[in-house]
């Protein structure tokens, strides 16, 4: 479950006020899985971010019960001077998983070779998004955080994540930002618009993206 109680974020950038979201009040049932929709700019990243507790909202709370991953994806979670096998212990350690059950999915999965074992800092950024989904589908959430992470890799690594997220998500919920709606319609059953601010939930994806759809053809 992830419930938005009177949430607002605000940005100043040039001395002008960029308003991501705006008393949002919204509640996601556990177990379900949603698109998160919206123009370029919309704000859904950022969102995301509150969300994982890496970002704080600028008032209001967000609640959520369960474990929730960080953006999968997103590698601000690693720290740059460790290798990435050194960064994936410390997160087994950090969650509670067998820390070398999670070393051997990330190795086997983000097929980083030997630079699995050097200092993370070193990584292109395609490099740090395979690890970062490594290392969050090696752990059992219980809602997955899932921002444009198919697009990293060559098409057979591609093809791997999608096939990852869709057995993970049979046994958790998720919340899906994606500009391919093939994608969102093969993971979501229910969808959530942002636009100018405010973010409205619908139980049918095929709405979600009706509702999107216009917004974008205005």
């Amino acid at each position: 479950m992830v419930r938005f109680e009177n949430v607002s974020k605000n940005y100043v950038l040039h001395g002008r006020k960029k308003v991501v979201a705006q008393d949002i009040n919204l509640f996601i049932p556990s177990g379900t899985c949603v698109g998160l929709l919206g123009r370029n700019g919309a704000g859904k990243s950022t969102l995301m971010r509150m969300i994982s507790g890496t970002l704080a909202p600028t008032s209001g709370i967000i609640h959520y019960t369960g474990s929730v991953s960080w953006p999968v994806g997103f590698a601000g979670s690693f720290h740059p001077e460790l290798s990435g096998a050194q960064n994936t212990r410390f997160l087994a350690r950090v969650y509670g998983c067998d820390t070398e059950d999670l070393v051997a999915f990330v190795v086997d999965f983000a097929e980083l070779g030997e630079h699995f074992y050097l200092p993370f800092r070193t990584y292109s950024s395609g490099m740090r998004s395979r690890l970062a989904f490594g290392v969050s589908m090696g752990i059992q959430f219980d809602t997955y955080l899932i921002d444009e992470v198919t697009s990293v890799g060559d098409a057979a690594f591609q093809e791997r994540s999608r096939d990852m997220l869709k057995e993970r998500t049979q046994k958790a919920g998720a919340i899906v930002v994606s500009h391919g709606m093939g994608m969102i319609r093969q993971l979501c059953t229910s969808g959530a618009v942002l636009e100018a601010g405010t973010l409205t939930y619908y139980d049918d994806i095929e709405r979600a993206i009706a509702v999107h759809e216009a917004n974008m053809a205005q």
